[in-house]
């Protein structure tokens, strides 16, 4: 029996090996969580643009948002092809266990990493007109007006740590729900609400136009579209840091050479093109370039960080 397993294994490893040597042999598709013009949508589209060439093989976009991500997913698990790849940010999905009674899918067996590609830093912004230029200011404002204020998130990891901010901090501010988050830069600017906790990205051209204050960002360092605006470890509330990894999932099975080929290859390109992580910069993303294991790691982490929240929040995971 041992022997058949040694064998077994041995084959498995020589197949996947093979197939990381003469892939792709056909159209490579990208599907993402997100419309055009995202900050996911933009990098995809251009590490996919390079990717092409390199293997003399199309590679083609396809955006399907809705169902907090839900939907991108499932079109990716029905597919069962490792031609078929997932763009994802980890936050959103990372979040499901926590929010949902039953999921479609299981994370561990279906979303198998490939190549982490950005850090997406998340923003804790305020209207200008509010005159709380730092949290601590809005955080005062919030204790002494108790129940007149209004808050909104992005879905996935920004949705809870806009309910650990709240929570933690002991504040009566209420939570006001978003079909539609791209709306939310807009109603901040215009006082209708008065926190957003939101990807970097979506609210830089108000803040860039004097309308949206960023008190801070959650990412570990200072983000260079907008080097004045504090970490939130900076502005003295380490516990909101939070990493935001997102990049390229294969399918069930994958093969570990596969994924590691699929990883040498965009992180060359990443390397190759220094244009492409000065354009992501301007949307709030960091490259990383993560092989398989290290972008494990990293979702990992998220996922152990967002389970404390959870817990504190009293939400269960989905058995």
């Amino acid at each position: 029996m041992l022997r058949f397993l040694f064998v077994l294994a041995a084959t498995l490893a020589a197949a996947g090996s093979a197939s990381a040597q003469t892939y792709p042999s056909r159209t490579v598709k990208f599907i993402l969580p997100f419309g055009p013009a995202s900050g996911t949508d933009i990098v995809a589209r251009m590490v996919g643009d390079r990717l092409s060439k390199r293997w003399n093989q199309p590679v083609v976009i396809e955006n399907r948002p809705g169902g907090d991500g839900l939907v991108s997913i499932n079109a990716f698990t029905a597919a069962n092809d490792d031609h078929t790849l997932l763009w994802v940010p980890v936050g959103i999905f990372a979040v499901h266990p926590f929010e949902r009674e039953k999921l479609p899918y299981d994370a561990d067996r279906d979303l198998l990493p490939i190549v982490g590609v950005t850090s997406l830093a998340l923003a804790m912004s305020t209207p200008e007109s509010l005159k709380t230029p730092a949290l601590r200011d809005f955080i005062a404002l919030a204790k002494a007006s108790p129940g007149k204020l209004n808050a909104a998130a992005a879905s996935g990891n920004a949705d809870f740590l806009l309910g650990y901010f709240l929570k933690s901090m002991n504040l009566d501010i209420a939570k006001v729900p978003y079909r539609d988050i791209m709306q939310g830069p807009t109603d901040i600017a215009e006082g209708r609400i008065q926190l957003l906790s939101s990807s970097l990205a979506i609210v830089t051209p108000l803040a860039q136009a004097g309308k949206i204050r960023i008190m801070a960002v959650t990412s570990k360092q200072r983000m260079p579209s907008v080097p004045d605006v504090p970490t939130v470890r900076e502005a003295g509330y380490p516990s909101l840091e939070m990493d935001s990894p997102g990049g390229i999932f294969g399918p069930r099975g994958m093969p570990l050479p596969l994924r590691e080929r699929i990883a040498q290859d965009v992180r060359a390109e990443l390397a190759a093109d220094p244009s492409i992580a000065k354009r992501l910069e301007a949307t709030g993303q960091i490259v990383t370039g993560q092989p398989p294991a290290e972008f494990a790691a990293g979702i990992k982490g998220l996922r152990e960080q967002l389970g404390s929240i959870a817990k504190l929040l009293d939400m269960k995971a989905t058995k």
